[in-house]
């Protein structure tokens, strides 16, 4: 579903949330869909600017529901961050984060993908594409972006945006973990090794 990010735009979204989830048979998902769905577009609205073009989508597993908000700007991203009872702004990504199952965000070349999902067992994303190991990594991702948003400009003619966004995140994380393991009187050079040693047995 398109809509423009307008204050008055929201209560048209949630009408049309309850309108699909009600035929899906997900009547007791309507209130939570719709309280989040209103934090990711009112994100939108506030961080990246009133009108700015953006698409609603829901999906379905089974009893999983899948909220997706989709938007051009690459670097205004979500973050959950710990806001004062009283504060006035900062508590919409605390209140999806309590509300969902999970949830992440997605980046390429033209835009984002803010995404969250609930409802039944956690069974693995709607889309899997590659097995265990590169659901935790794609998780792993989703949750770095938000707490370190990647240095990367945004070079929209250069169609490698999301690539370098990718590596700069992978190393930016691989770099925090040796750090603490060091701090922590860990061997980086055997971890390392081992490393290797498992992505060069997977590949085989």
């Amino acid at each position: 579903m398109a809509f423009t990010a307008h204050p008055e735009e929201v209560a048209r979204l949630r009408r049309a949330v309850r309108l699909h989830l009600t035929e899906w048979g997900h009547d007791d998902l309507v209130d939570t869909a719709q309280l989040c769905v209103s934090e990711l577009v009112s994100n939108i609205v506030t961080h990246v600017g009133t009108g700015t073009p953006g698409s609603l989508v829901l999906s379905t597993a089974g009893q999983r529901l899948r909220v997706e908000v989709h938007d051009p700007d690459t670097r205004a991203l979500p973050t959950l961050v710990d806001a004062e009872i009283d504060a006035e702004g900062g508590r919409g990504m605390a209140l999806v984060d309590a509300l969902v199952d999970r949830w992440g965000v997605r980046l390429y070349e033209d835009h984002k993908v803010t995404w969250c999902e609930f409802g039944g067992e956690v069974a693995g994303p709607l889309t899997p594409d590659g097995g265990p190991s590169m659901e935790r990594a794609d998780a792993l991702l989703d949750v770095y972006a938000t707490l370190k948003p990647p240095a990367c400009s945004y070079d929209r003619e250069s169609g490698r945006v999301r690539r370098r966004i990718e590596e700069e995140s992978v190393i930016g994380i691989v770099t925090d973990l040796l750090h603490r393991l060091r701090a922590h009187g860990g061997d980086v050079d055997r971890v390392l090794d081992c490393a290797q040693s498992r992505l060069e047995a997977a590949l085989r």
